[in-house]
């Protein structure tokens, strides 16, 4: 019997130790913070306009445009994060019973948010015209629009584009020397915390820095294509890698697509 007993024991001993080997062979992927947080909110542009054109994340022309189009927000510096947060998603809602809707809208961090609003460490949207409209019960909007600054709740969401695959633009400026990306469509996180790209004639992933906004660069060479990009999340450290998006013959200020998305 005792033979039995301590034999069982190994067996469950062993079985513990495989099931540890097993899970921190895993990659932990932990989902935004679903717990909904205080803010305060205003609005700038047109009262049904589409928000900034551009904004301090580099996204341009694109804030104007669908899937960004109405959904763009600047935030405070905890959450653009020196440019780091920048394609993070939001859900945002007011409070006020009396004329805000039970909704949430979701917004897309494309610029930083004016510095006044974010004294004492508060988290502070500034959002479009539209977006922050759409908080309000039906015929309400420029009702809520008139009250300026609002209390308002949030939390992160995880970024959606259906039917669009991640797409890397090559800033204007770039050379065979001096290579800057900027992330755009980004399902999941959004952001980004790490940039690689690999020539097709390497093994070597080769890191780029994060420079200003949402744009990442590689200094040296001379860089020849075809490019594979890496990118990895700030939030959860999601890895994505895209080989030969970037083909040989790049011009600055294209942008090409990859055939991956976190969610695809």
């Amino acid at each position: 019997m005792e033979g039995r007993r301590r034999f069982a024991q190994l067996l469950i001993f062993c079985f513990s130790l495989l099931m540890l080997v097993v899970v921190s062979a895993q990659p932990l992927h932990h989902l935004p913070n679903p717990h909904w947080y205080p803010a305060t909110a205003t609005w700038y542009g047109e009262p049904e306009g589409d928000g900034s054109d551009g904004g301090a994340c580099g996204y341009g022309s694109l804030v104007d445009v669908k899937p960004l189009r109405a959904r763009v927000g600047a935030v405070s510096p905890e959450l653009f994060k020196g440019g780091e947060g920048c394609g993070a998603c939001y859900k945002v809602k007011c409070l006020d019973k009396s004329i805000c809707s039970r909704r949430a809208v979701t917004v897309i961090i494309t610029d930083e948010g004016p510095g006044w609003y974010s004294s004492g460490g508060r988290t502070h949207f500034d959002l479009s015209g539209a977006a922050f409209g759409r908080m309000a019960v039906a015929g309400y909007s420029n009702r809520l629009r008139n009250r300026g600054v609002i209390s308002v709740i949030f939390r992160r969401t995880p970024c959606k584009y259906p039917g669009k695959n991640i797409a890397f633009r090559v800033n204007e400026g770039s050379t065979d020397y001096w290579l800057s990306l900027l992330v755009e469509f980004e399902d999941g996180d959004g952001d980004v915390g790490s940039m690689h790209i690999r020539e097709a004639s390497s093994s070597e992933w080769l890191e780029m820095k994060h420079i200003w906004g949402a744009t990442w660069c590689r200094i040296g060479g001379p860089l020849r294509g075809p490019f594979s990009v890496k990118l990895t999340t700030l939030s959860t450290a999601r890895t994505l890698s895209a080989r030969d998006v970037i083909p040989r013959n790049w011009s600055p200020k294209a942008t090409y697509t990859s055939r991956r998305n976190f969610f695809t």
